[in-house]
């Protein structure tokens, strides 16, 4: 039976590949944030549809769902790849999909009051999930290099690539829970969310490109990274946490 079990977990490994989360843990920082800036309304409707589920408790289904060959369609919705000189909208849709087509065919869903509540669930749980992805620079990475996973990295000595030190070692090791993460985020006032409220989806995936751009060239194929890389880029890891999480709120507040 245990043999059973860990072949499980590694089928669900290999399944997700190099591209799996912004860390299980960073998708729940953006969700416990989102969560605090819903109004009374959306927290009423969401709290019926999640059947009190926190937005932090179901941040990860879309990733979890990979290791089911079922939901094999939605692999692609979790990110966009466009060349680094062009906008989202100068290029052709992917017909595969991409994050921006998934987020707006799950509001879509989650706004239609005549479709039934077991697809309204689904596809919000998905939708807590991309606006998260959309905020992480290297989901709105190159082609060529698969968002980073192909630029080979050392790790505090230990094998990574460009994608997954931002997905997940700087996360993990920076030794803090999701909620001790998303309580000691830096302070925002009103005026400062509705800052950074403003835009469109169309909007923040440019601004992750711009981001992702500077990603690329703060390291090189084979260096070795470590406390000076984390001493860096940490600030750019909480803004984009915390920014996801204020925007995951509007984009739910407006649906609800």
């Amino acid at each position: 039976m245990k043999k059973i079990i860990i072949l499980f977990f590694f089928s669900i490994q290999m399944s997700f590949g190099n591209t799996f989360f912004w860390s299980k843990k960073g998708h729940r920082v953006v969700g416990e944030v989102a969560q605090k800036y819903l109004s009374r309304k959306a927290q009423k409707e969401i709290n019926k549809l999640l059947d009190g589920q926190s937005l932090a408790s179901v941040a990860n289904y879309a990733d979890f769902i990979k290791a089911d060959k079922r939901f094999k369609e939605f692999s692609a919705w979790h990110y966009v790849n466009f060349p680094e000189d062009k906008k989202y909208t100068d290029v052709e849709p992917s017909k595969y999909g991409d994050i921006i087509q998934g987020i707006e065919k799950c509001v879509a869903i989650v706004k239609d009051k005549s479709k039934s509540k077991e697809d309204r669930v689904f596809y919000l749980k998905l939708l807590v999930h991309f606006i998260g992805d959309l905020h992480q620079p290297l989901h709105v990475g190159r082609l060529e290099d698969k968002g980073g996973n192909d630029i080979q990295v050392q790790w505090f000595s230990k094998g990574s690539n460009l994608h997954r030190v931002w997905d997940t070692n700087m996360i993990e090791d920076h030794g803090m829970s999701y909620t001790e993460i998303a309580n000691t985020l830096p302070k925002i006032s009103k005026k400062k969310k509705k800052s950074l409220q403003e835009g469109t989806i169309y909007d923040w995936v440019e601004e992750s490109q711009d981001i992702a751009n500077k990603v690329y060239e703060s390291a090189e194929i084979g260096e070795k990274l470590s406390y000076k890389y984390s001493y860096v880029w940490w600030a750019t890891v909480e803004k984009q946490l915390q920014v996801g999480g204020v925007r995951l709120a509007k984009v739910l507040n407006n649906l609800f």
